[in-house]
This record gives C-alpha cells, sequence and structure tokens, in this order.
C-alpha cells in the first residue's frame, strides 16, 4: 500500500513539474539520432543506431559503435551537445522532486490515501509511548499511523509514521483520508487548561464521528464529569487518564506491588499481555470453566474476561456456569498470543 501510494506521489509531482516535456524531448532527440545515424551510416541499423543514441545521451560511452561518416559524426556531437544538457536537467528535476516531497513530508504539509490506518491526534509523551507500544505488537509494527499536531516537524524517525501539521479539523482529518481510516486516538492538548482541553477532545470527536462514524474512536478526558458529553458525542472508548493514574496510585499504596502486574499486562515489551481472541470453534456452547481450564491446558493463557462481538459489552470475570455463544471474544493474559 505504500509503495502504490509513493508511485502516484511521484507521479503526481511529475505532472506538476512538466517532466512528460522533458522526457518529450529525450524521446525526440532518440528517435531523430536512432533514424539518421542508420541512413547515414553503411553498416548500421536501425537497432544498432537506437542502441548507440541510448549509450551517447547517457554518456556511459561504451565505444562499442562509433559513426564514421562526416553526416553520423555531426549528428553525434548534436547529441552531445543537447542530449547532455537535456538528461541533466532531468535528473535535477527527478532529484528536486524526490527532496522536496521529503520535506513536505517531515513539514506535515502532505495528504495521504492510507486505509484501514489509525489516526493519531495530538503530540505529548503519551503519544510517544502509545507509538512505541504499537509498534511493539506485531499486528501494528508495520501499520501506517498519521500524525495530527500542531507542532513545526515530524516529531520521530518512524518509516510508518506520516504527519500532518495543524490542529484537528475538516482539513487535517481530510487530508489523513479519516473516511477510511480504522482507529482513531484522540488525546488532550497539554497546553490548554483542563476544562478547555477536554472541550476541545469532545469538539474532535464530533468532527471525526460526523465524517467516518465506523472508525472506532478511542479519546483521552482529564475531569471524569465530561465523559457523559464525550460519550453523546459518539467516542467508542472514553479513557479518563488523571482517573486511572489515580487509581493505580490508590492500588499501589493498599496492595503494594500491584502496579507492577498491571505494568507488566498492559506493556508489549515484554512479559505477559493482554490479547483478545474469538472463541474457539469447538468450545461454543461451552461453560466458561470450561473453557478457562481449555486455554490454560492448551495455550498456557488465563482467561480474564470475555467480550459479545468485538466490540460489545465485555463482562469480567465470567460466572463459571456462563455459556460462550458464537460471537464471543475472550480477553486472556498470556506470554504469547494464542494462534487459535
Amino acid at each position: 500500500m505504500k509503495l502504490i501510494f509513493f508511485f502516484k506521489q511521484i507521479l503526481r509531482n511529475l505532472q506538476d513539474e512538466n517532466i512528460d516535456r522533458i522526457l518529450l524531448m529525450i524521446g525526440i532527440i532518440i528517435a531523430f539520432s536512432s533514424i539518421s545515424l542508420s541512413l547515414l551510416e553503411p553498416d548500421l541499423s536501425l537497432f544498432d543506431a537506437f542502441w548507440w543514441s541510448v549509450v551517447t545521451l547517457t554518456t556511459v560511452g561504451y565505444g562499442d559503435i562509433a559513426p564514421v561518416t562526416p553526416g553520423g559524426r555531426l549528428i553525434a556531437i548534436v547529441e552531445m551537445i543537447f542530449g547532455v544538457g537535456i538528461l541533466a536537467t532531468f535528473s535535477a528535476t527527478i532529484a528536486s522532486i524526490l527532496v522536496n516531497q521529503k520535506i513536505r513530508q517531515e513539514l506535515g504539509m502532505s495528504s495521504y490515501k492510507f486505509e484501514s490506518h489509525i489516526i493519531l491526534c495530538e503530540w505529548n509523551l503519551r503519544s510517544q509511548v502509545i507509538l512505541k507500544e504499537l509498534r511493539l505488537e506485531p499486528q501494528t509494527k508495520e501499520k501506517p499511523i498519521v500524525l495530527i499536531a500542531n507542532i513545526e516537524r515530524k516529531p520521530v524517525e518512524d518509516e510508518n509514521l506520516f504527519f500532518i501539521q495543524g490542529h484537528v479539523s475538516d482539513e487535517t482529518l481530510n487530508r489523513a483520508n479519516l473516511i477510511k481510516a480504522k482507529t482513531v486516538i484522540i488525546l488532550g492538548d497539554d497546553s490548554l487548561d483542563y476544562t478547555t482541553r477536554d472541550a476541545k477532545v469532545v469538539l474532535s470527536t464530533l468532527t471525526v464521528e460526523s465524517i467516518n462514524p465506523n472508525a472506532y474512536t478511542i479519546v483521552e478526558m482529564v475531569d471524569p464529569a465530561h465523559v457523559q458529553t464525550c460519550k453523546r458525542a459518539k467516542a467508542d472508548q472514553v479513557i479518563v487518564s488523571s482517573e486511572l493514574s489515580s487509581m493505580l496510585v490508590a492500588q499501589e499504596a493498599l496492595n503494594h506491588g500491584i502496579t507492577k502486574v498491571v505494568a507488566d499486562l498492559l506493556s508489549f515489551q515484554d512479559g505477559n499481555q493482554l490479547y483478545k481472541i474469538p472463541i474457539p470453534k469447538s468450545k461454543i456452547g461451552e461453560g466458561f470453566i470450561d473453557v478457562f481450564i481449555f486455554m490454560k491446558q492448551m495455550y498456557q493463557s488465563t482467561v480474564v474476561a470475555v467480550q459479545k462481538g468485538s466490540e460489545g459489552e465485555v463482562i469480567s470475570n465470567p460466572p463459571t456456569d456462563y455459556e460462550l455463544e458464537n460471537n464471543d471474544y475472550l480477553i486472556v493474559i498470556a506470554s504469547n498470543k494464542p494462534r487459535i
């Protein structure tokens, strides 16, 4: 996908730079010199004349073919003088296009046409952690991520991270091809006070949902009082960062070491992680305890919750007699994702 997008960008830039005119001139020179040389040189075929013309124009100069008649040598002189200049112009234009494209991407001036990609709104320390974790997960290791942030240039070296400079708006979201995006992560702007920050997040959520209601939106807020407002804006998942961190601190105070377990489960770096997998077909209709034992014995994983559908209600620690259904998903703790 990235390769196709890259070539489309190159072709668009070539058209903008009128490169087709240069290519036309190169074609005319090669055709004229090839035909003329084949007519003037008695022992030279049209194919050999074409070969000589290309070699001469590119200044390779193998020396396997050389004109001997005065007319042939005159054509060679004309091609050397004009051809080298035109080819140099062509090479310089290509180099300029590639450099300009790189600069535009670094400064966030480009537009992108990815599909099923991730859009990350705002750049801060939390964005860096999110990007790092996504790159540790094999499923998203090379997935295109489009960053929309009001910063001067692309913040990190990541060949699959694509930067758009500016605030979250219809214009920047369209440049990120939101209509084809799979997931949108909306973080708070740290330069604003809490109330204004949450209000901006709600506005960004409304904008995203109005363009692509099918995208899965993950929203970060500071004040729990604004959660319902954000849910009315149709956010799929609202995470209150201040509340979450406070609960972790409280749990650590009550149960020393518990945050190490939580950090281990949430990070893809090492140890055990949380994974969501479809229920094994052979276990549909069975009780939760049977599935729990099966997953532990066969995959060395612990089932901690069941989700009704891929984006439905999550039931933590279900009753032992809970009957698993066809569209249920298992949320498990494992060192590696079970391959069902």
